[in-house]
């Protein structure tokens, strides 16, 4: 029998680049299976926008925006780091750069399911 290829198309805006990077990243781990809570999330997309987590003003922001501690920040960078999914790169801790994205640009992302059967 022979396969058909559907396209569906899916259309969202966001308020704002931490939002779209947000559901970029939950999209992305969702996509690959990776589990990740909610908080680490924030953190990988607010990370993602402001460049790194390594200034302590970015920690507060951060802890500011979300309701969060230094010590959870701090936590979650070290589980992070261990999935490669934050980089350590010139003394900075960032975004591994095979997921970075430039989230002031507009996105289109195509995802592709198959089956080899």
């Amino acid at each position: 029998m022979e396969k058909k290829t559907i396209l569906q198309k899916l259309k969202k805006e966001d308020n704002d680049i931490l939002s779209m990077a947000k559901r970029y990243y939950a999209t992305l781990f969702a996509f690959n299976g990776i589990h990740m809570t909610e908080r680490k999330l924030q953190l990988v997309a607010f990370t993602a926008v402001k460049g790194n987590i390594s200034y302590s003003s970015y920690k507060e922001e951060f802890c500011s925006l979300f309701n969060s501690s230094f010590p959870t920040i701090n936590n979650m960078i070290s589980e992070l780091k261990k999935e490669n999914i934050l980089t350590k790169e010139s003394g900075k801790i960032k975004v591994n750069p095979v997921i970075l994205l430039n989230f002031e640009n507009n996105l289109i992302l195509t995802l592709s399911l198959s089956t080899n059967g």
